[in-house]
């Protein structure tokens, strides 16, 4: 006779978030399914990426750069690892941590995506400097503009899951929206849920093995999912419950049918989550996927101190910037080796940039416009799309009354997703449903993927 497991045991064994998605597991499709399967991959620098030390042009701009910086922030020129070819008017190298990167920028794999930011409507720092200009609320805060460039400034929905929501019938589906690690803002829909996954695993909760129908701790939880109410809250919240069981074990039944990666990614919490995307993406259109988009975050980019240098405590720019190469690379490395590369995009963007000029503490103060990264055999690689801001503290691209360089953006961050969006199958006819602020522009996506 089996043990009795009584719903609160389950509820604090279980841990149980509700925060999943419904899986609707399907049984393997047609190999030829695959080939009508795309992902976005998109990596929040969550903190606010300083962009000036991220690419650097090598040419005579390098001297404002270097004046502006001083020897608290400016990359020593001998230091840097140049890339090919001229971008925006500029020679430009990176960080001297982006070895990876250059390659990959070099090889027509990866660009640049110069000046992005958050736009209500098209702006110059004359504008913004004379009040003429509307500004998103809460220009310099860490949450507003975290969510404003992913899209949450009417709900808490964000461009991606808003999108997918929008896309034909045939493309959507429950699980397509997936969060990796737990932010989840850029994937949110206003109708539909956001899938759950964690690196470590999905299939154990608690003591419950999801994957193991013999348990009697999983038969008693999946029963606990298929109990009925009239309550709308209690009947809520099994149909939660439900959603987030099947999710945990589509994505089980993913890491059993692959092999951990064998490329590099580095070490840590966020090489493990980018890992864990390249194991599963492989098999997800086994599953009934056609479009996906997986939320990743790597943090501590808010470099008000010690921003140089390593072994201050908490990660410098230069040790996250390292972190992201590596993982990068392993990405790349992953997705060629599965073939899923032509079905894939990655975008790295971040909520805003760094002051030109350093601040107090030997780090940068909260800006505005930044450099965001494209990488994937469809992005138009070996470039830097847009217009390079003049590395001038109080010239004519700098929008700070007190000339600190917090750079008016060219390029709003709803551009970006419009342009990625619609390589997912969204239709022009729907920009203006998931992007409200496209209207504004006269140009509602860039030149930045190939046909």
């Amino acid at each position: 006779m089996k043990a009795f497991v009584s719903r609160r045991q389950f509820v604090g064994s279980a841990g149980l978030l509700g925060l999943g998605a419904a899986a609707g597991l399907l049984q393997g499709m047609p190999a030829a399914w695959a080939q009508d399967y795309r992902a976005l991959i998109v990596i929040d620098l969550a903190g606010g990426n300083d962009g000036h030390n991220l690419l650097i042009p090598t040419d005579g701009a390098y001297a404002d750069y270097e004046r502006a910086r001083t020897s608290v922030l400016a990359l020593p020129k001998d230091s840097l690892i140049a890339l090919d070819g001229v971008g925006a008017g500029h020679r430009f190298a990176v960080h001297p941590a982006m070895k990876h990167l250059a390659r990959l920028y070099n090889e027509e794999r990866l660009s640049f995506i110069g000046n992005v930011g958050a736009l209500i409507e098209p702006a110059t720092a004359e504008k913004v400097l004379n009040h003429q200009v509307r500004l998103p609320v809460g220009l310099l805060s860490h949450s507003d503009q975290a969510g404003f460039v992913q899209g949450a400034f009417e709900d808490t929905s964000g461009w991606a899951g808003r999108a997918l929501e929008s896309l034909d019938s045939a493309l959507r589906h429950p699980s397509a929206a997936v969060a990796v690690g737990g932010n989840r803002t850029l994937v949110q829909g206003r109708f539909s849920p956001v899938s759950m996954a964690l690196s470590r695993g999905n299939a154990w909760w608690g003591k419950s093995q999801l994957t193991n129908d013999n348990s009697y701790l999983t038969e008693s939880l999946k029963r606990m999912a298929r109990w009925q109410f009239t309550n709308d809250y209690e009947r809520i919240y099994t149909d939660t419950l439900k959603r987030s069981i099947d999710d945990a074990v589509m994505f089980a039944k993913a890491v059993d049918k692959t092999q951990t990666p064998q490329a590099d990614f580095g070490s840590g919490w966020f090489a493990d989550q980018l890992k864990f995307v390249a194991q599963v993406l492989p098999v997800m259109p086994s599953f009934g996927m056609k479009r996906q988009v997986f939320f990743l975050t790597h943090g501590g980019f808010d470099t008000h101190a010690n921003q140089r240098g390593t072994g201050s405590g908490s990660p410098t720019q230069d040790e996250l910037l390292a972190q992201l190469d590596a993982a990068l690379s392993g990405l790349d490395h992953s997705l060629r080796a599965s073939r899923m590369d032509e079905q894939s995009l990655v975008l790295v963007m971040t909520e805003f940039g760094r002051t030109l000029r350093p601040g107090s503490g030997g780090g940068s103060e909260h800006a505005w416009g930044t450099h965001w990264i494209l990488m994937g055999p469809k992005a138009i690689g070996k470039t830097v799309h847009g217009r390079f801001p003049d590395l001038i503290p109080g010239g004519p691209d700098d929008g700070d009354v007190d000339k600190n360089g917090r750079f008016v953006p060219d390029i709003s961050a709803d551009q970006v997703g419009a342009s990625l969006m619609q390589w997912m199958g969204l239709s022009q006819e729907q920009f203006l449903s998931v992007f409200p602020n496209l209207k504004n522009f006269p140009k509602h996506t860039l030149p930045i993927l190939r046909s």
